[in-house]
């Protein structure tokens, strides 16, 4: 990520965190677990900014890549996932990668609770569009947390739920730019568009 490194613990196998009555009762498969294309290109994306006094958060951060990055930049990071074992892992990554962690807090969607979390500067997400409840969810949830004068960046390996979310986003006048970057993963190349949205 531009001059630097990093070094990110994840879970070997999904397989093995699989839930079956998790997944009954709330259809949610631990995607958390995985370091996605998405999140090494909005990683890199953060990695040019500087971010110095910066207040930012991360939806659904899983392993925590991008909030490492943003927290490496200067900015004051909250990581949320609605996975408490996923922010275990974004606070073990960023100590063990800066000597320090962001702030942490569970963040259900679809029961957001968003008394005290206030509005950010920067809100972001990586590879989180990939149900279209997820990306209809996100819609109302950032425009909620953008501030004035704050943008939301979204990276996203074009899904094809994401237009639930587009759409939504820029009906909400907010304005809207992308930019593709590829990506190469475990031998194959992955191109992912980070949606950029800004409140006037």
């Amino acid at each position: 990520m531009g001059d630097a490194t990093y070094r990110i613990v994840h879970p070997a196998s999904v397989d093995d965190l699989l839930d079956e009555e998790d997944f009954e009762l709330e259809e949610r498969l631990p995607y958390w677990a995985e370091l996605w294309p998405s999140a090494v290109a909005l990683a890199r994306c953060l990695s040019r900014r500087d971010l110095a006094g910066k207040r930012v958060v991360e939806l659904g951060c899983g392993v925590g890549l991008p909030a490492v990055a943003a927290l490496d930049r200067g900015a004051e990071v909250l990581a949320t996932d609605h996975n408490g074992v996923a922010l275990d892992f974004v606070v073990h990554n960023a100590r063990a990668n800066l000597g320090r962690g962001p702030g942490t807090a569970l963040l259900d969607w679809f029961s957001p609770e968003l008394g005290g979390l206030g509005t950010f500067d920067l809100v972001f997400a990586a590879d989180v569009l990939y149900e279209r409840r997820n990306a209809r969810a996100l819609a109302d949830l950032v425009p909620r947390l953008v501030a004035p004068g704050g943008e939301a960046l979204v990276a996203d390996p074009r899904r094809p739920p994401a237009p639930s979310f587009l759409e939504p986003m820029e009906r909400r006048c907010f304005w809207a730019s992308t930019q593709s970057m590829v990506v190469e993963q475990g031998g194959r190349s992955v191109s992912v568009l980070i949606h950029r949205f800004q409140r006037p």
